[in-house]
C-alpha cells in the first residue's frame, strides 16, 4: 500500500501546484486538508466553490492512489457538489474521502468536507473517475 510519505512526494513531483496535503491515507479512503487565504475567499468572505470542488477532487484521487497505487491513469469523469453552508474564510477545509465502488473501468467516491474545528460539513461530493490506459511509468518522487 502506497504510504503518505510517498503519496506527499507523488503530489509534490506530479501536481506541484495543488495545496492540499494529506493528512491520512488508507486503503480507498483519505484525509485531506486545505489552507484557506485570502485566494480562496469569493466575495463575502467564505471559501468559493471551486475550492470546495478541488479539495474534493484531489482528496478523492489520494483516495484512489491509497487503493491502487501511485497513478497518473485516471481522469475525473463527473463531479456532483451538493453545497450545504458557507464555510468561514478563516478556517482550513477538511475532506474526508472514501471509494464507494473501485471497478475494472470506473472508480466512484464520496467527499464530506469540513470547516475545521466544525463537525458539520459545508459540502457533499461524489465523484466518478475513469481508469485509462497506462502512459508512463510513475515517478515516486524519491
Amino acid at each position: 500500500m502506497t504510504t503518505r510519505e510517498e503519496l506527499a512526494a507523488f503530489l509534490a513531483t506530479e501536481f506541484p501546484q495543488t495545496k492540499v496535503t494529506v493528512e491520512a491515507l488508507g486503503n480507498g479512503t483519505a484525509r485531506v486538508r486545505h489552507a484557506i487565504g485570502f485566494e480562496e475567499l469569493r466575495p463575502g468572505g467564505t471559501v468559493s466553490g471551486p475550492v470546495l470542488m478541488g479539495v474534493a477532487d484531489v482528496g478523492l484521487y489520494v483516495a484512489i492512489c491509497g487503493a491502487v497505487g501511485l497513478t497518473i491513469d485516471v481522469a475525473t469523469t463527473n463531479l456532483n457538489t451538493s453545497f450545504l453552508r458557507m464555510p468561514p474564510g478563516d478556517r482550513d477545509i477538511i475532506g474526508e474521502c472514501r471509494l464507494l465502488k473501485l471497478g475494472r473501468t470506473l472508480i466512484v467516491g464520496e467527499a464530506s468536507l469540513f470547516s475545521a474545528g466544525d463537525e458539520r460539513p459545508v459540502a457533499h461530493v461524489v465523484g466518478t473517475y475513469a481508469r485509462l490506459a497506462p502512459t508512463r511509468p510513475v515517478r515516486s518522487g524519491s
